[in-house]
């Protein structure tokens, strides 16, 4: 079984891999979703992260409003999918014994839509409670105290067990922990970042601050939403059908610059003489940062899966991670 890690502050664990759930109905339908969650599951991959934006239908939404491209990419175009999926998923296996639940509000901070967020999610999860709830982003047009009073409000209801948040800067995540302070909140103990090769701004920062205050960290696109695997060229015209950066374009405009391309063929290069995929080996360096308590890692097959554990089992040498950390 995986090793289990401290959930910031809070005397509860999480393993040292979760499962991102992203991928459920908008590129893996509703079976193979359920094979991956049975598969996960078994082998001690039970923190399972979804979110109310996560959808088949958020994803030909976005490609519309904001592309102007109004196609058919997704195996389906319901709306919040990967929280349906996992709800019915739930349902099926009778129950959520030993999983450990996470979803996040992406509509925005205002403590009305908290409570309309939240009571949606838990709806589509068939919950009472979720696990761990996260702010997906921050709302600059929102305080953080009326954000956090909200939050609070539902963990005193127990509604949530944790709250958390994703994509916060240190400066972000320090304002909301020093509010929670200064009014006797339930504080952040979680937090999402992305963190791989391709995207290490968390390293500056955000890692220190965690350290300092006990806050955990579930760092997701570990292999840069697929970038990693080596299968982009920077002609962003010919991106695989079916892929990540295919499905979501956006993707492009954060991984695709010369240094990244740097690092994949560097990365390339080492897994060769390693024999070793370059997925292991990027999944394998993100794992082993000192402040990273979980990796998130989606799945389109069991084999994806397959990889991470494998990944976690290398136990990377801290000279080839520094060596791999020097890459530019």
């Amino acid at each position: 079984m995986l090793e289990q890690r401290p959930l910031g502050r809070t005397g509860r664990t999480i393993p040292a891999i979760g499962l991102g759930c992203v991928t459920f109905g908008r590129e893996i339908d509703q079976d193979a979703s359920f094979r991956i969650l049975d598969y996960a599951v078994e082998r001690g991959i039970t923190f399972l992260d979804t979110a109310e934006a996560y959808g088949g239908g958020q994803a030909r939404t976005y490609r519309k409003s904001v592309l102007g491209v109004d196609d058919v990419r997704e195996v389906s175009g319901e709306m919040s999918s990967s929280e349906r999926i996992l709800g019915r998923w739930l349902r099926a296996r009778g129950g959520r014994a030993g999983v450990t639940i996470c979803t996040k509000v992406s509509t925005g901070g205002r403590p009305e839509n908290i409570g309309r967020a939240l009571a949606g999610s838990l709806e589509r999860l068939g919950l009472d409670a979720v696990d761990v709830y996260k702010m997906h982003s921050p709302d600059p047009k929102t305080p953080i105290d009326e954000t956090l009073a909200a939050l609070d409000a539902e963990v005193r209801a127990a509604r949530i067990g944790v709250i958390g948040c994703s994509n916060y800067s240190a400066a972000e995540l320090r304002q909301a922990l020093e509010a929670s302070r200064a009014r006797g909140y339930t504080r952040f103990e979680i937090t999402q970042p992305s963190y791989s090769l391709a995207a290490r701004e968390a390293e500056a920062e955000l890692f220190p601050l965690c350290r300092a205050e006990q806050v955990a960290v579930t760092a997701y696109s570990p292999i840069a939403a697929g970038f990693l695997a080596g299968k982009y060229t920077p002609d962003r015209t010919r991106l695989p059908e079916g892929s990540r950066f295919h499905v979501i374009p956006g993707h492009v405009d954060v991984f695709f610059s010369e240094r990244n391309f740097r690092v994949v063929e560097r990365l390339r290069a080492k897994a060769a003489r390693l024999d070793l995929p370059m997925v292991r080996l990027a999944l394998a360096w993100a794992m082993t940062h000192p402040d990273v308590t979980a990796v998130l890692v989606g799945a389109r097959t069991t084999d994806h899966i397959d990889n991470a554990l494998a990944a976690r089992d290398m136990r990377l040498e801290p000279e080839l991670r520094a060596e791999m950390s020097a890459w530019d």
